[in-house]
């Protein structure tokens, strides 16, 4: 076999072997954002809202992003275009201060939904597959819908802000949706959806990526089989190696040892008086 060409964009073109075909996902349309979600509730779990109710001065620490949950409907005036509704699952940790007390963390769940409509192109083909197979059903085939796969990556959202809101004061009367058993299973006690005294509140940015993407079948040029080029080794050498010997091979970072000026330093250094 000949060596393996590195840079497939500078392979000579006489190379190629054959053409093959392959099965992937083809990202037919694909959408980011930038969301300001301002003045979502917090539903705190018991305990936590006795000390809201009680607290003399909360701050919201930090917000986590437990799951989404992505639902893909085509829409109905146009085929080539699908709406997707993401349900965004956030884990909200604040500190409460009660009296003269050390500040004691509370936690909740927010919850933020979204749609965005993109286009995945129209397919009439009902796909089978031979690994999964149907609830209840006999045969080892299972059919899906023609539906594009919605794909959706976000990173955990920044706290911007909070704020406790007395009952009486928010005229908040919405009813929480349904939360799936896997995040309630996430909270050590029961969360608090009524009947509380005090309400938090929160402002959170989030940056996210979304995109559909289809099962086809391309042909594509073969220049060879990929073989990897490092050798397998059973031998934990490389996990203990010699520290001052992998030391020996860092570079010396003489620019760390440059004084630097003012305007050469980061943003976040503030440098405004030297």
């Amino acid at each position: 076999m000949s060596e393996q060409c590195q840079d497939t964009l500078r392979c000579n073109p006489n190379d190629l072997r054959q053409a093959m075909s392959v099965h992937t996902r083809k990202i037919t349309d694909s959408c980011r954002d930038k969301d300001c979600i301002e003045d979502l509730r917090v539903y705190l779990t018991c305990g936590s809202q006795q000390l809201l109710d009680s607290a003399s001065s909360t701050r919201v620490r930090s917000a986590e992003l437990l799951h989404a949950c992505v639902d893909v409907e085509s829409v109905a005036f146009d085929r080539n275009h699908y709406c997707i509704d993401v349900t965004f699952y956030y884990r909200i940790l604040a500190d409460a201060v009660v009296g003269s007390c050390r500040p004691a963390t509370l936690y909740g769940l927010a919850v933020f939904s979204k749609r965005v409509v993109l286009c995945g192109e129209d397919s009439r083909a009902h796909i089978f597959r031979s690994d999964t197979c149907m609830n209840g059903a006999e045969t080892s085939s299972c059919c899906a819908a023609n539906l594009p796969t919605a794909v959706v990556e976000v990173l955990d959202p920044m706290v911007l802000s909070s704020k406790v809101k007395e009952v009486s004061e928010c005229g908040c009367g919405e009813v929480m949706a349904q939360i799936p058993g896997g995040i309630r299973a996430r909270f050590d006690e029961e969360l608090v959806f009524s009947s509380e005294h005090r309400r938090l509140f929160v402002t959170l940015g989030q940056f996210s990526i979304i995109r559909l993407e289809r099962d086809v079948q391309l042909v594509v040029p073969v220049l060879d089989y990929s073989i990897p080029t490092k050798e397998c080794s059973d031998s934990s050498g490389s996990c203990t190696e010699d520290p001052c010997e992998m030391f020996s091979r860092i570079p010396f970072p003489a620019s760390e040892f440059n004084p630097r000026g003012c305007d050469k330093q980061n943003d976040n250094d503030n440098c405004h008086s030297c």
